[in-house]
């Protein structure tokens, strides 16, 4: 089925002519370019500032002059994962999209929902000539995914309105209030080689779903490279030395696949034990990872390895290192408040890193958790650094804003809505620091398997949620 036809018409429109656009985080260009262009063609005042976000303003339609002026903010960068045995480059191409049942799916890739189905919203409302509303700033950032760096840019006075309507959230039942802040923690290091050859030994571990590494932290998924660890582990006493490691890939992806090379003294009796160790694997994780595939192979290969000593330290650190949630929140029930992501691991040539990815809602324990990874890792002799640490976003429950969207919830839907605060990293926090009174909230349709190639999102909660947008921006409280 053609994705334009699916209703609302509008959005699916927006959302396949901004797929069509390249939009990797930290490359950006062409999604600039093409936002930009977009406000300009509908006469409206457009700006670009220093680092990149797009600024579209509209004026309030006629009888809404005296409403509060909102912020209308989605992120334009997107998480480019696929499947390995796809072919596809995010650099040049748009994404491949399909309709199956209730759903829009992408073909082996990320669909890019998150947070493309916001900014197709937004834009949407911009074109619209229908669609009552107050004065609005559309606010468009770049490089969410990565390092909010979009965020940390916006410099205080751009935005005037009061109200912050943040559209990248993945629950249509849900109201978010909330966020969690995070750090990059990294552990680098450079080791001597020698030169190994002949029999290798390969460990491959695939098939495991990733997704979101804040969202579905909680959810006890596989991670690739912590399992691929536990079977390194087995080497520890049959002279292992470490050839090349490659697992994960983005810190906020839980990894979905990993692989090692390895030269084994004692070959036979580790292979044997890893079978074993397998089946275990595999047999703890049939619930939640029905597709894990753990694939070991000889091969006859050379390269650069590690010696023994060195080997056993990584691994070890490896092991250590907390992956998954690490403190659940005293005071809101069933959030996580405290996670990390043991995301991306990396070794080649002696060239050692893991990437990490530490959230809470809490600074101290954010930094509890980061503190914990940097003491193992250093222990292991490897240097540890934190980069790219953003704030939370703390609740304020009793806004009018939310009071608004909860009536106009239960009457539209004969439900209440659910009133959360997320584990994940929403712009709100960064961006309340230079507008502390402004209110803010989030919302978005029902969008699944965020960050990973199973991303898809649902066509009658894209219903459900444009009809919900349509009757907050009518409902937008008086200037006060």
């Amino acid at each position: 089925m053609d994705i334009k036809k699916l209703e609302p018409k509008i959005i699916w429109k927006n959302f396949e002519a901004l797929n069509s656009v390249p939009r990797p985080s930290k490359k950006e260009e062409k999604i600039i370019a093409f936002i930009k262009d977009f406000g300009e063609s509908l006469d409206l005042e457009t700006s670009v500032d220093e680092i990149g976000n797009v600024l579209i303003k509209k004026p309030a339609t006629q009888g809404m002059e005296d409403r509060e002026t909102i912020v209308m903010q989605a992120h334009l960068d997107m998480v480019c994962q696929k499947n390995n045995d796809v072919d596809f480059d995010f650099d040049t191409q748009g994404i491949q999209m399909y309709v199956d049942g209730d759903w829009v799916k992408a073909k082996g890739t990320t669909l890019g929902a998150d947070n493309g189905l916001g900014v197709a919203s937004i834009m949407s409302v911009l074109e619209s000539s229908d669609i009552p509303h107050p004065a609005i700033e559309a606010l468009f950032t770049v490089d969410e995914e990565t390092g909010m760096t979009g965020a940390f840019g916006l410099k205080p006075g751009m935005l005037t309105g009061n109200i912050l309507l943040n559209l990248d959230t993945e629950e249509d039942d849900e109201i978010d209030i909330g966020c969690a802040g995070g750090v990059d923690v990294t552990a680098n290091q450079s080791y001597e080689t020698h030169n190994v050859s002949g029999e290798l030994v390969e460990i491959q571990v695939k098939g495991l779903k990733g997704g979101h590494s804040g969202m579905d932290i909680i959810k006890g998924l596989g991670n690739a490279n912590k399992i691929l660890a536990r079977l390194l582990l087995l080497g520890v006493n049959k002279g292992l030395e470490l050839v090349e490691i490659d697992g994960g890939g983005l810190r906020n992806a839980i990894p979905r696949e990993a692989k090692a090379v390895i030269k084994i003294q004692n070959q036979e009796a580790f292979l044997q034990e890893l079978e074993h160790l397998k089946s275990e694997i595999k047999e703890e994780f049939q619930t939640l990872e029905k597709d894990l595939d753990i694939v070991t192979e000889k091969i006859d290969a050379e390269g650069q390895a590690l010696s023994y000593e060195n080997s056993v330290k990584i691994v070890r650190a490896i092991n250590a290192a907390h992956n998954g949630v690490f403190r659940m929140s005293p005071d809101v029930d069933g959030l996580v408040e405290a996670s990390n992501n043991v995301a991306r691991v990396k070794l080649k040539e002696g060239k050692f890193q893991v990437q990490n990815l530490t959230r809470s809602s809490v600074e101290s324990s954010k930094f509890d958790c980061a503190n914990q990874l940097k003491s193992v890792f250093e222990l292991a002799g490897v240097d540890v650094e934190f980069s790219g640490s953003y704030p939370g976003w703390k609740p304020k429950p009793g806004a009018e804003i939310i009071k608004i969207m909860e009536k106009i919830y239960e009457k539209d839907f004969g439900e209440k809505p659910q009133i959360v605060a997320c584990h994940a990293g929403l712009e709100c926090g960064i961006i309340g620091a230079n507008y502390p009174k402004m209110e803010m909230v989030s919302f978005g349709p029902t969008i699944r398997g965020a960050h990973s190639p199973d991303e898809r999102a649902s066509i009658k909660s894209t219903q459900k949620f444009w009809k919900y947008l349509k009757e907050i921006l009518a409902n937008i409280p008086h200037k006060k």
